[in-house]
């Protein structure tokens, strides 16, 4: 799996600015300020693919986020041709996390529990959900749902943050579909999904030592130990 060339020198200030764009984010969201939201939100998934590239990460974990970032910011306008594009640029994004697990054997038990979650959970929506995104939303979740299962190839980080993938779009879905929302409903689903791409680029980048059975070709840790 080729990876990029690698920024040593870059790669702790990249680290410490996509923590503060994150903080910064998800503090407004929690108070209700708008201004630094929409200031931020852009920024995230690009300083999160820039550090993995400094680290000298896989492409394909770059492209993965910066598919995020796309879908970030084509889901920022209220429109549902613009929420159907960004879906598309997760989707995009969520096949190259399933390239870069590759083949390495996952827990077919968890497999399991991911399918039965999966079909339980399309069933309650399908009656709520606008009639243009029903197949669509079925087709993404089936897709996210495989990249959160296969995600545990790369270690218990990187399973972690698939599992937070999956229950961030979730909050995501719920809202589509007119169900009762929790409290500070929009934090929610972005901590999880900060959580969860940094999870997934940790999981990526080797740092989830314990793991055992990685995906062949997943860039292993070197000697930078951020």
């Amino acid at each position: 799996m080729s990876a990029t060339t690698g920024a040593p020198r870059l790669v702790r200030p990249l680290l410490v600015a996509f923590l503060a764009a994150s903080a910064v984010h998800l503090a407004a969201l929690l108070v209700g300020v708008e201004a630094p939201h929409l200031v931020t939100k852009p920024l995230l998934m690009p300083l999160l693919a820039a550090y993995a590239a400094a680290r000298g990460g896989p492409r394909l974990l770059v492209a993965a986020l910066l598919c995020g970032w796309a879908g970030d910011v084509l889901l920022m306008p209220d429109a549902d041709l613009a929420f159907l594009a960004g879906m598309a640029c997760f989707a995009a994004g969520h096949v190259c996390y399933l390239l870069l697990f590759g083949r390495a054997p996952a827990r077919p038990v968890s497999g399991l529990m991911y399918a039965v979650v999966l079909v339980v959970f399309v069933v309650l929506l399908w009656p709520g959900l606008p009639g243009g995104l029903r197949v669509p939303l079925t087709g993404y979740s089936l897709l996210l749902t495989a990249m959160a299962w296969r995600a545990g190839v790369l270690g218990g980080l990187a399973g972690v943050g698939g599992a937070l993938f999956l229950f961030s779009d979730a909050l995501i879905a719920t809202g589509l579909a007119d169900w009762p929302q929790p409290p500070a409903h929009h934090f929610l689903v972005m901590l999880t999904y900060i959580a969860a791409q940094y999870l997934l680029t940790r999981g990526a980048l080797g740092h989830d030592r314990n793991s055992t059975g990685a995906a062949p070709g997943a860039y292993r840790e070197g000697r930078i130990g951020i």
